[in-house]
């Protein structure tokens, strides 16, 4: 896939002016920076995105294959709500379409007389882009089984819609109800997750509703209970046996920290495409329409966004409000000799979960100030400038090109910046790009400020509007601070 023309149009639209040299796109590729901040400074950071709601599909699948212990036992009123529920419960498997030899495992659960059942989508994704390889399957709590049928999904909140191949498997079973939306859930107010953990038998777990997870792009319920490996698709019920949630991911950096996608997402699948055909090909047709509406979404919101101020006393730097991203913090410690930074890396809890070792439909931003003094400036301009060739902007891989990048320098009212934006063409999701763009300021001979945007899954138009908000974000503090 050629992406010059692109690249063109989009760094000509951020108003750059060209720079000579070569960029990082030159040079031969180096080891990824790593993150800022592990999971086990920051108590976060990493561990978020591990288990990262609405089941950063990543961690939902990560969840389903990590060996956890199963729930305790449930009290009278757990098995009252299981033994109501149990008929309407499935495990569901994805098999290689040759033999039985299971590739995925999870839970279901019946939503409607016809045999609707819901369960998440990286439950069924090997399925979903794989249909002529693989085969689905369910099996019930009183040992019946079957084949299935994917009827549709919601890539964007990890759900899937399935139906028995034959018409009348599940005929007598009843299904669940969602609780409605009017009827708000109060914060410990006792939910009972159902599943099949393990893949050791049908089961209850308990646990509380504590309101929605702070800072997600997407609404995702916080559940105080356990998930085990193979809950996810699974319903979490009320003490009425109504839907509230579809399990999705746990925490496995902390105890009782778990995560659901909201009943309203599964109850809208449902009324969507109760009457769909089954899908027959690969989803990549009905994932990209989606991820093209979730991008959009994201975009407007995240460019309505603020800057806040970043704390430097000579630059203006672009770090984002945190309505739907963390930020984590770290510097040099006071007694350095050498070179002195400041660092800030802002994540995006909420991903796009795709296939397993790819998710998309994130937005990160990060920035180093140096303090180069103490080394002189041949040596600080030499770190300075190693540090912005370290940056990895990515290789081809199965699910995307290799980058295109383009450098330029950039005038910021007067600030010089050298810019570099690099593209790389999603190669199953036509029309959705990664963006990534790097900056350093050049005014002084000892220290400067080096950021980074990143952006997954974003249109070309968006990709544009994008690298425009980053480098916009740019600035001195103040005017006089040019002449200092």
């Amino acid at each position: 896939m050629r992406l010059p023309s692109l690249l063109a149009g989009l760094l000509s639209a951020a108003v750059l002016l060209w720079a000579a040299g070569p960029g990082p796109a030159d040079a031969a590729a180096p080891e990824p920076v790593p993150p800022a901040a592990s999971a086990a400074a920051s108590g976060a950071s990493a561990g978020a995105s591990a288990a990262a709601p609405p089941a950063s599909a990543a961690s939902g699948a990560e969840a389903d294959t990590e060996l956890v212990e199963p729930p305790p036992p449930p009290s009278p009123a757990g098995q009252r709500v299981y033994e109501a529920a149990r008929g309407t419960l499935v495990q569901v498997r994805t098999l290689l379409k040759a033999q039985d030899s299971q590739a995925t495992v999870g839970s279901g659960f019946l939503v409607s007389p016809e045999g609707h059942l819901i369960t998440n989508f990286h439950v069924v994704s090997t399925y979903a882009l794989q249909p002529t390889s693989h085969r689905l399957v369910y099996s019930t709590a009183d040992g019946g089984q079957g084949a299935l049928q994917l009827i549709d999904v919601d890539v964007a909140h990890d759900l899937a819609l399935l139906k028995p191949v034959q018409a009348d498997a599940f005929a007598g079973r009843g299904a669940l109800s969602f609780r409605p939306a009017t009827l708000a859930l109060g914060r410990g107010e006792r939910l009972y997750s159902l599943g099949n953990p393990l893949d050791v038998g049908f089961a209850v777990a308990e646990g509380s509703y504590n309101g929605l997870v702070e800072r997600s792009f997407l609404p995702t319920i916080f559940f105080g209970g356990s998930l085990s490996a193979g809950m996810s698709g699974g319903p979490t019920l009320d003490a009425k046996g109504r839907v509230i949630g579809v399990n999705v991911a746990t925490r496995r950096d902390g105890e009782q920290i778990s995560f659901l996608v909201p009943g309203q997402y599964a109850k809208e699948l449902l009324e969507r495409s109760r009457g769909a055909s089954p899908l027959g090909l690969p989803a990549y047709p009905q994932i990209t329409k989606q991820m093209l509406v979730h991008q959009e979404a994201l975009t407007k919101a995240f460019i309505a966004l603020p800057w806040r101020n970043a704390g430097n006393q000579r630059y203006a730097i672009p770090v984002p409000r945190e309505d739907f991203l963390r930020c984590w913090g770290r510097s040099t410690p006071p007694e350095s000799r050498g070179l002195e930074f400041e660092r800030s890396d802002c994540n995006m809890d909420s991903r796009v979960y795709i296939t397993s070792g790819f998710s998309t439909g994130f937005i990160s931003v990060r920035h180093e100030a140096y303090d180069g003094r103490k080394l002189g400036a041949l040596r600080f301009a030499q770190r300075y400038s190693a540090s912005f060739r370290n940056e990895f902007m990515g290789a081809n891989n199965a699910y995307l090109t290799a980058p295109q990048c383009h450098e330029r320098f950039v005038d910021r009212g007067g600030l010089p910046l050298r810019a570099v934006m690099c593209l790389r063409a999603h190669k199953k999701l036509r029309g959705l790009y990664e963006v990534a763009v790097l900056v350093a300021t050049l005014d002084q001979s000892t220290a400067g400020v080096q950021g980074r945007f990143d952006a997954h899954g974003v249109s070309f138009e968006n990709a544009k509007a994008l690298t425009e908000h980053y480098l916009n974000g740019f600035a001195w503090t103040d005017p006089k601070t040019a002449s200092r």
